[in-house]
Formats: C-alpha cells, structure tokens, sequence
C-alpha cells in the first residue's frame, strides 16, 4: 500500500488527513521538520504533505529543500499545506522543488483527489 506522510505541528489538521486517506494508503505522522525527516529515511513515502509554518529548528520550505536535494528521496511528491495564500508564497515552495500547494483551511478531499491522481503516475 503506497504511503503518505503527513507533517503538521497541529494534531488537529494531521488527524483530519489522517482519517481522509487512511482507507487509501498507509499514513504516517510527523509534527515537526527533524521527525519529518527522519521518518522520510526509514519509510520512504510515496507523498509527504508538509506544513510550511513549523515550530524546531525547521520549517517546512527547509525540510522540502533536503528531501529535493537528496538523491535518495528527491522522487518523493511533497504537497505543501499552509496558511499562506499569497501566489509569492507558493510560487516560493514551487521553485524550491514543491508538486502542489495547499492553502489552509483546505479541502481533504481535494488533497485525497490529489494524491488519488499523481500516485498512479509513479
């Protein structure tokens, strides 16, 4: 079953996620960028879905940047999720190598509708 990893400080929103793919795909947790990463390296998800705004010594545009930037996760899709909605901020996350952004609050099912139409492509 492929994986999807969701990265967000806020219980809340990684519970919403959580139950909306969770019949679909394995899911996987993460509340802040060092266990994002770390997680990243032991599971290999298909997807992560990242939140730009994190509390730690990394935020999500930094954690989107090393997963880009190692060969060995850089197929990875990493959608961002965020409450930044100016086209500044997700064309900042597309040129540093972001598949989709999202901005809060958000659909799930438009998430799930996305994930649902880039995995087959892989």
């Amino acid at each position: 079953m492929p994986s999807v990893l969701i990265v967000d400080d806020h219980p809340v929103i990684r519970r919403l996620l959580s139950v909306t793919l969770g019949n679909d795909y394995e899911v996987l947790e993460a509340q802040d960028g060092i266990s994002a990463l770390e997680s990243i390296r032991l599971h290999h998800p298909q997807v992560v879905l990242l939140d730009v705004m994190m509390p730690g010594t990394m935020d999500g545009l930094q954690v989107l940047e090393a997963i880009k930037a190692d060969p060995l996760t850089s197929d990875i899709l990493v959608a961002m999720v965020s409450a930044r909605g100016q086209a500044a901020d997700a064309e900042d996350a597309r040129q540093r190598g972001a598949d989709a952004y999202f901005i809060k609050p958000f659909s799930p099912q438009q998430i799930l509708a996305w994930v649902r139409n880039q995995l087959p492509r892989r």
